[in-house]
């Protein structure tokens, strides 16, 4: 009978798996804890804000952060809390009413062409092409400088801007799927053409497009703002952080980098807070892949 062998103790490493659970999960928590926060000020800027966001004379003009403006104020002796919290409302309501707007869109209008194919197809990617053929921002000005400035307006330019990545990857996606077994089995059962696309092919090609939303958001947060600091965006005198910037450019040179920092840094969070989520999601896209 032999002696029973003692091995030494295995060495715990943390893998390569839950290093990288961890990361998914800091960047996740982290952008979902700043959009969050965002929204919950858009929410109470709604009902609440320290001053009025449109009344000047409130301070002195252009007086650094204190207790009583922890913001300071602007040219005008506005609070810059008060109009900050104030464009939180405008600017987080439309980068999320937008990216909604160009997913459904885009995922409906590229899942048909790419499930019934021919003219529509056709007729689509000319569409598509035509429309990649202009500057994003470019396109931008030019339609808000013919149409007007004004919510609706930027609504709709900021939307249509990135819609051909939408209804490409949409369509791909249910280009690649639809022979599948399970769409097969769908046809075999009596489904007619859109209850297969839309009861089985679209809810299996989500995943792909949610994670380019995220993404999308992140970009649409940007040019929302790029365009408010063109005096492109909406009604001059509006609380919008890009026209806020714009206000306070000139009084960074002489030390009053507060006009135009914070709401800068609040475009820069909402804009990091989609880019962390949209991270977070394609590792799980990719592990999932993986597995």
């Amino acid at each position: 009978m032999t002696a029973p062998t003692i091995g030494l103790p295995r060495l715990i490493r943390p893998s390569r798996t839950r290093l990288g659970a961890a990361g998914r999960s800091w960047a996740l928590w982290t952008g979902a804890s700043l959009l969050a926060l965002l929204i919950l000020t858009a929410i109470v800027a709604t009902f609440w804000t320290p001053y009025p966001p449109t009344a000047s004379g409130v301070g002195l003009l252009q007086d650094a952060p204190s207790l009583a403006h922890p913001f300071g104020t602007d040219g005008l002796g506005s609070d810059v809390l008060s109009r900050t919290m104030a464009a939180a409302k405008t600017d987080v309501s439309i980068t999320v009413l937008v990216v909604l707007m160009a997913l459904v869109v885009g995922t409906v209008w590229g899942s048909l062409a790419g499930f019934f194919g021919g003219a529509f197809d056709y007729i689509t990617m000319r569409i598509l092409e035509l429309l990649n053929s202009f500057p994003s921002l470019l396109l931008a000005v030019l339609v808000i400088a013919v149409a007007g400035s004004g919510i609706a307006n930027v609504i709709f330019v900021v939307a249509v801007l990135p819609l051909p990545d939408y209804v490409r990857l949409a369509r791909a996606e249910i280009r690649s799927k639809k022979e599948y077994q399970f769409a097969e089995a769908a046809r075999l059962v009596g489904r007619g053409p859109f209850g297969v696309l839309f009861a089985h092919l679209v809810p299996n090609s989500l995943r792909p497009l949610l994670t380019y939303a995220s993404v999308n958001a992140s970009y649409v947060a940007s040019t929302v703002g790029a365009l408010g600091f063109l005096g492109l965006g909406i009604q001059p005198g509006s609380a919008e952080w890009g026209s806020m910037i714009a206000q306070g450019q000139d009084a960074i040179l002489s030390g009053q980098w507060w006009i135009s920092g914070f709401p800068g840094l609040a475009i820069f969070l909402l804009a990091a807070a989609f880019h962390l989520i949209s991270d977070a999601i394609a590792d799980l896209r990719d592990q999932g892949s993986a597995a």
